[in-house]
């Protein structure tokens, strides 16, 4: 079942691409995909080219795949591992969710960074009392590891 959603998501990915988002199978394996997210415009992030790692659980789409940066970013919501704190990863996970859904939210998040339950509470702590260095930062780490 699991692979016959996935393959379903894969086809909707290929005719409905998602704005500023990609993904696809690495190799053969269904179950491990890679995704590449572009920096928002009007964001620290704008021009970077962000990559993910996607890892469908074999009992998807009744639990939620397990989605990494593998591109080094800075946010209060992605740690230096590249996890991502995201509740639709977590609790709030739905199998009505897809993977391009997915990734328009965190596309989102990139622009919205959620401060009230960060990964790396040092980020967001300057996320929210000094805005210009957050940005600047975030601007500083997109050309380094994103260009």
């Amino acid at each position: 079942m699991a692979l016959k959603r996935i393959h379903k998501e894969l086809l909707d990915l290929s005719r409905d691409p998602p704005d500023q988002c990609s993904a696809g199978p690495v190799g053969d394996d269904m179950f491990h995909w890679q995704a590449t997210i572009m920096g928002p415009n009007d964001s620290p992030y704008q021009g970077g080219v962000f990559f993910l790692t996607i890892h469908f659980p074999s009992d998807y789409p009744f639990k939620p795949p397990k989605i990494a940066f593998t591109t080094q970013i800075y946010h209060p919501n992605i740690n230096r591992n590249g996890n991502i704190c995201l509740d639709i990863l977590r609790s709030e996970w739905s199998p009505a969710l897809t993977i391009s859904k997915v990734l328009l939210s965190i596309c989102s998040m990139l622009c919205d960074p959620n401060p009230d339950d960060p990964l790396v509470p040092e980020i967001a702590k300057i996320y929210t009392k000094d805005r210009r260095k957050y940005d600047r930062i975030a601007r500083e780490w997109t050309e380094k590891y994103a260009m």
